[in-house]
């Protein structure tokens, strides 16, 4: 579900900040002109180029890292983590419960100030958003409700979730994603 990116791609993107040091990537933003997004799409490519399973093993070998990117709160992994998890999960059809303090901090992250370029710009605005599988609001205006995991991912900008969604505010959201 993220783009251009495969499952692969979306695995090695996670494995990226585990094994790849600050400067190591601070040197391939320069070399990226400056840009965090190609920087983090060409690391991502070069990763996915190993096997499977060693993307997995790095995965689960550094499961417990505490990793935070500078600048950003640990909320900012934990999200990176879960909408990249339901990229993977969603179109292969393997469901897993989230434990539900994540989902809100995540929810919550996403549709705070702090989360700029996570959502599209400007695609939150003036909506309320409401889970109707756990205790979450946010915002105010038309209504966009659904399960938490699909607003997470449409207000991510996933469009696969819009079908989940239901609230006069869709249409709005809907538009307003690229």
């Amino acid at each position: 579900l993220c783009g251009e990116w495969s499952v692969r791609e979306v695995a090695a993107h996670l494995a990226v900040p585990l094994e790849v040091s600050l400067p190591k990537f601070t040197l391939a933003i320069v070399k990226a002109g400056g840009s965090f997004d190609k920087a983090n799409r060409r690391l991502a490519r070069k990763h996915a180029q190993r096997p499977f399973s060693e993307l997995v093993e790095v995965l689960r070998a550094k499961a417990e890292s505490r990793f935070t990117p500078p600048g950003a709160g640990p909320e900012a992994p934990l999200t990176d983590l879960l909408v990249h998890s339901l990229d993977i999960r969603w179109p292969l059809s393997m469901p897993r419960q989230i434990p539900e303090h994540r989902m809100k901090i995540s929810l919550d992250h996403v549709a705070s100030p702090a989360a700029a370029g996570v959502a599209p710009k400007g695609a939150l605005a003036g909506l309320h958003f409401e889970a109707t599988d756990l205790e979450w609001a946010h915002g105010d205006g038309p209504s966009v409700t659904g399960s938490a995991e699909a607003l997470l991912l449409a207000m991510t900008g996933r469009k696969i979730a819009l079908a989940q969604l239901q609230g006069d505010g869709v249409a709005t959201l809907t538009s307003r994603l690229p």
